[in-house]
């Protein structure tokens, strides 16, 4: 059984922060349960573009306001209670109007470390790497 407090995670390895977000990951890839589980919060008005074309990515907004963009424009609302699924990789653009507290499920996990290359992408990296 595995149970951990996320107040324990803050300000360790495990919470990985860039100008636009934090994210603090409770479960990874060490974990072996075949997904990888965070909290990330996302810093009031930043946009993030984003393509996990490495894996898929389940959200769900615990707190705040703001929208995710499709590459084809169509945008939708995202507040407290909505899910979002990038069950296709989609490419999109993540747009916080306020603090946003978001419920991150990754499949395949993450091993930890990772921040978004230039393209919006996490790699896909094993136990030990960096990309950094």
């Amino acid at each position: 059984m595995i149970v951990r407090n996320i107040e324990s995670l803050r300000n360790t390895e495990k919470e990985v922060k860039t100008n636009n977000w934090s994210s603090t990951r409770l479960l990874l890839q060490e974990d072996d349960m075949g997904f990888s589980f965070h909290e990330t919060i996302l810093y009031p008005d930043t946009e993030t573009k984003i393509w996990y074309k490495n894996h898929l990515e389940a959200v769900y907004c615990i707190e705040g306001i703001g929208e995710i963009e499709e590459e084809n424009g169509i945008k939708h609302n995202i507040s407290t209670g909505t899910i979002y699924a990038l069950d296709k990789h989609d490419k999109h653009t993540l747009r916080a109007f306020s603090k946003m507290r978001m419920i991150c499920v990754f499949n395949p996990a993450l091993v930890g470390p990772e921040t978004h290359d230039s393209e919006g992408v996490y790699p896909l990296l094993t136990t030990g790497e960096r990309n950094d």
